[in-house]
Order: structure tokens, then C-alpha cells, then sequence
């Protein structure tokens, strides 16, 4: 079994679903990529804000940064977050190519490249937004192998985007907010 990485996406709503999400996640966790649309004055701040709630590491996302465990990289408000294998290796890769369904970062593009890149490896994690972002790159991660999961209309405060993940079929689990991280840590410790 290859190193997972956990994938998550956000919108409206997602500051608040990211800090419950991630403080009750242990520091051994896997690392965590994340695309929250969040203008880019505020995505270095949140990240520092996040970093001393969580026992993980959390940090705006770089261009070429090895991937860690335990560690969680926050997209930059300018810029798609996608990652790559060098020498057996995950990093991070930052793109400014035109925004996708209206957003850089867009979550499209974050699960897009988690399909791609990590396969059954990866674990995909909707949480509140509006709109659609990341819906059909969801159904790629499923259709690749990844585990994917969806916060339930009650606790979210935009049920846009969970909405539409579920819709096509790309979700295996629907979790209110506050049982988020015991589920994807039950998920991780399943052996095959």
C-alpha cells in the first residue's frame, strides 16, 4: 500500500468545517491538501490561525514542498494546488493557470490531480460550499480507487457542493461535520 494523502475541498462555510476537521486530527496523521476558495490576503493567516489549533502542521502551501505526514497544506489564494511524484516522492506544485468553475484555488483541479497522481491512495473529503467545484473530479477519484466522503446537509452551512459530489455518485460516506475526522481515521486504519 502506497503513502495515502487525504484531499479536502471547501467553500462557504469551509473556515469554520476546516477547524473542527482538522483539531481532531492527531499529528500522525497523513498529510492533508486542501483548496478553500478564500481571497489570497487571507489564506497565509488562516493557515497560521489553523496551525496553532491543530496538533498537525498546518502551512500555505509552497511551490515544489516535499508532502509530509502530518502535515497539511492550505492552497494560496492565488493559485491551484496540485502535487507530483519526483524520485518516489509527493511534492506540491502551485499553478496560475485561469481560474476553474470561477475559483483559483479550485478544488476541481486539487481532486483532478489526486486522481491522477495517487489513485486508491487517496481519500477525497467535501465539506461545505456553494456551487459545484470538485464534483466531477470527485467522481474521478472514486472511479480511480480513492475513498471519498461528504459533510451532511445539517451541518453545513452551504449544502452546494457536497450536494452536487453526492448527486453523481462520486461520495461513499455522508458525515456530519463533527464526526468528519473519526471516520476518515477509521478509513485510514482499515487494512485491505
Amino acid at each position: 500500500m502506497g503513502e495515502k494523502i487525504i484531499f479536502v475541498g471547501s467553500s462557504t462555510g469551509g473556515t469554520e468545517a476546516l477547524k473542527v476537521f482538522l483539531s481532531a486530527l492527531p499529528e500522525s496523521t497523513p498529510a492533508i491538501l486542501i483548496a478553500q476558495h478564500m481571497p489570497e490576503l487571507f489564506t497565509r493567516s488562516f493557515a497560521e490561525r489553523l496551525d496553532h489549533l491543530c496538533t498537525m502542521r498546518v502551512k500555505e502551501a509552497e511551490h515544489h514542498e516535499d508532502i509530509l505526514a502530518g502535515h497539511v497544506y492550505l492552497a494560496p489564494g492565488h493559485s491551484h494546488l496540485l502535487l507530483e511524484r519526483v524520485a518516489g516522492k509527493y511534492r506540491t506544485v502551485l499553478s496560475r493557470e485561469p481560474p476553474v468553475n470561477r475559483h483559483r484555488p479550485s478544488v476541481e483541479v486539487l481532486f483532478g490531480a489526486a486522481a491522477k497522481c495517487l489513485k486508491a491512495d487517496a481519500i477525497g473529503v467535501m465539506l461545505t460550499g456553494m456551487g459545484k467545484d470538485g464534483a466531477t473530479a470527485m467522481l474521478e477519484m472514486k472511479k480511480a480507487g480513492a475513498y471519498n466522503f461528504a459533510q451532511d446537509e445539517a451541518s453545513c452551512v452551504v449544502f452546494g457542493m457536497p450536494r452536487e459530489a453526492i448527486a453523481m455518485g462520486a461520495v461513499d460516506e455522508v458525515v456530519p461535520l463533527a464526526r468528519m475526522a473519526e471516520r476518515v481515521l477509521a478509513r485510514l486504519l482499515r487494512i485491505p
